[in-house]
């Protein structure tokens, strides 16, 4: 069990610090007004914020995710690990559950996470900016808002992250083993990164709309006064607004970043729990008694 959480908290720091820029693309493209559109498509996106953000604009609301994303990464392939072994059988079905499960459970900490970030993403830079920081604009939405508003987008953070979780750990142990990700194997790593990248982006096409909507829902009132009232109100006014394809917005974007994070993420988990095991065979080769059978190569559906 502690090595699942080890591993995913190496995990979450890779996944983060690779993927962030493209979140941030992501998150402003999402948001945007379609009448008075800033950004004309990823790219553009991209050399805005650079140009009158500099680099580190891309990075806004980094503290967030990287505190944040480091547990949840923990708390995801711990649960995940800890509920695979409980439904006793390696099966693709068990594999869905248990990775809908920890998608479920990591939520109490997403959503509040995701807020932040999100509202840090979208304030202007300089002077006018509203928050300090992760912590300092949780604290001004409880004090605004109460437990509600640090809560706000759950439903909508749930009915994305149980079902995409499960598609996220079903599509990795389905890609490994036909890939044959074997220990010795000298194409090991890029199997790995193949399979983790795959993987994120399957499991973000499975519940995309749904993050469009969570994402209207953290920012709105942000810049004037509340919009929606809910998430059905949400997807009507939107759809109303700007059809179907305003349910696709920031997919460029995403799945760019979905690749190499969940690469990262899965080949750092994966290489971690094999390092650890290997180490816990003991000197010499000898097997320590006290270690868990299994195979060499620790994939995390695994264990």
């Amino acid at each position: 069990m502690a090595l699942d959480f080890l591993a995913g908290c190496a995990g979450g720091v890779a996944g983060v610090l690779v993927g962030h820029p493209f979140d941030t693309v992501k998150v402003r493209l999402q948001v945007q007004n379609v009448e008075k559109p800033q950004y004309r498509g990823t790219l553009h996106c991209f050399q805005s914020i650079v140009k009158q953000e500099s680099v580190l604009g891309l990075y806004k609301g980094l503290g967030s995710p990287l505190m944040g994303l480091t547990f949840i990464n923990a708390l995801v392939f711990g649960v995940q690990g800890n509920t695979l072994r409980a439904l006793g059988q390696d099966s693709p079905l068990n594999q869905f559950l248990a990775g809908a499960a920890a998608g479920a459970i990591q939520c109490v900490i997403c959503c509040p996470m995701e807020l932040a970030k999100t509202r840090l993403q979208l304030q202007d830079a300089g002077l006018a900016r509203t928050y300090k920081g992760s912590l300092d604009c949780l604290v001004q939405i409880y004090r605004h808002e109460g437990v509600r508003g640090i809560n706000r987008g759950m439903v909508s953070t749930l009915l994305r992250e149980t079902p995409s979780f499960g598609v996220y750990f079903l599509t990795y142990d389905v890609l490994t083993r036909a890939l044959g990700c074997e220990p010795g194997d000298h194409l090991l790593v890029p199997k790995l990164l193949l399979a983790g990248g795959t993987s994120g982006i399957m499991s973000w096409l499975s519940t995309y709309p749904v993050d469009v909507v969570k994402s209207r829902l953290q920012a709105d009132g942000l810049r004037g006064a509340p919009r929606y009232r809910g998430i059905l109100d949400c997807m009507r006014q939107s759809y109303q607004a700007e059809g179907w394809r305003v349910f696709t917005r920031g997919l460029a974007s995403t799945l760019l970043r979905a690749f190499p994070v969940n690469a990262a993420t899965f080949a750092t988990v994966t290489v971690v729990l094999s390092y650890a095991r290997g180490e816990e065979a003991g000197p010499e080769g000898e097997a320590n008694p006290a270690a868990p059978s299994g195979p060499a190569l620790a994939q995390p559906s695994s264990l």
